[in-house]
């Protein structure tokens, strides 16, 4: 494991990929694996790509991934592809589309399933990012599944969120709902070459006046990553959040707010396991008769299996 670790450390890629897969599966050596990478992680900006299926968000990420190798940036990519029902494996669409950059020295892409996460993204992708974060990677990027509404838990991995918008998908309706509007620093109109771009970027623009005074007000750039014209604006606005962040207590306080949510995270995968445990090892054909003729209740039931883990 060590020599896994330095040979990952020098920018060994396939050390890079071991180590992601390792932790992906919930090894044995997993938590070992993040307690040593931790404290050399925390120096490359995070990058939330999110928006709706079909918005262009692999296209984009491609064209974006060019803009930051041309400033001498080392970019590692997660991109989260919907799990497939039969594996469970990411189905890897997003990586194909990623093409361009594949041999790329100076980059990593590597494709992770949802795993049926609602938020768009999972425990992993959180993890995957800290190690090529802790591996010298500048900028990671990571692409949610692009879920709609609920597509929310970036926010508690990215530094910079980019909100991806398409005219004619009823984008301008769907930002509307709870979750949405809030989580983007940036709105990236992608497709600008269609008509209805402007009137997308326009009505943005009027929700986000709804919103109130805000320090940092999401700037909305039109693109077409297509013809790629606009993606150079886009990443100078990123940059420019991302020195925003640096200096400003808006920054300091999301990264507090992602490291308690981070801890809360492990609690929850922590305590849900053991739970899982006692219940498998309570569990028998006797007491589900008995919960089926409701000699117990689940609730009664639960609260001794709690006070035996508190004990």
């Amino acid at each position: 494991m060590n020599n896994l670790l330095e040979r990952a450390a020098a920018g060994d890629i396939r050390a890079i990929g071991r180590l992601i897969s390792l932790v992906e599966a919930e090894s044995s050596s997993s938590k070992d694996i993040m307690k040593t990478i931790y404290p050399k992680s925390g120096r490359a900006h995070v990058i939330g790509i999110t928006g709706s299926p079909g918005a262009g968000k692999s296209t984009f990420v491609n064209r974006l991934i060019a803009q930051f190798l041309a400033e001498g940036k080392r970019v590692g990519v997660i991109a989260i592809d919907p799990s497939s029902p039969f594996t469970g494996g990411a189905i890897l669409g997003d990586r194909l589309r990623m093409q361009d950059h594949a041999l790329e020295e100076e980059v990593f892409i590597r494709s992770m399933g949802s795993r049926g996460n609602l938020g768009g993204v999972s425990r992993s992708t959180h993890e995957g990012a800290l190690i090529l974060d802790a591996c010298g990677y500048d900028v990671v990027i990571v692409e949610t599944v692009g879920v709609g509404q609920s597509e929310v838990d970036i926010v508690k991995i990215a530094d910079t969120v980019c909100l991806i918008l398409t005219p004619g998908m009823g984008d301008d309706v769907q930002i509307m709902k709870a979750g949405i509007m809030e989580i983007a620093d940036i709105f990236v109109v992608n497709k600008a070459d269609r008509e209805g771009a402007d009137k997308v970027a326009a009505d943005v623009q009027v929700m986000l006046k709804m919103l109130g005074e805000r320090e940092w007000v999401p700037p909305v750039v039109l693109v077409s990553s297509q013809k790629n014209t606009g993606v150079d604006q886009a990443k100078e606005v990123i940059n420019k959040h991302s020195a925003y962040l640096a200096e400003s207590a808006e920054g300091r306080r999301r990264r507090w707010s992602q490291l308690e949510m981070e801890v809360e995270a492990i609690l929850r995968g922590e305590i849900s396991s053991i739970v899982e445990k006692e219940w498998k090892e309570r569990r028998n054909d006797g007491l589900m008769e008995d919960l089926s003729a409701r000699k117990c209740d689940p609730y009664t039931l639960s609260g001794e299996i709690i006070q035996k883990i508190i004990k």
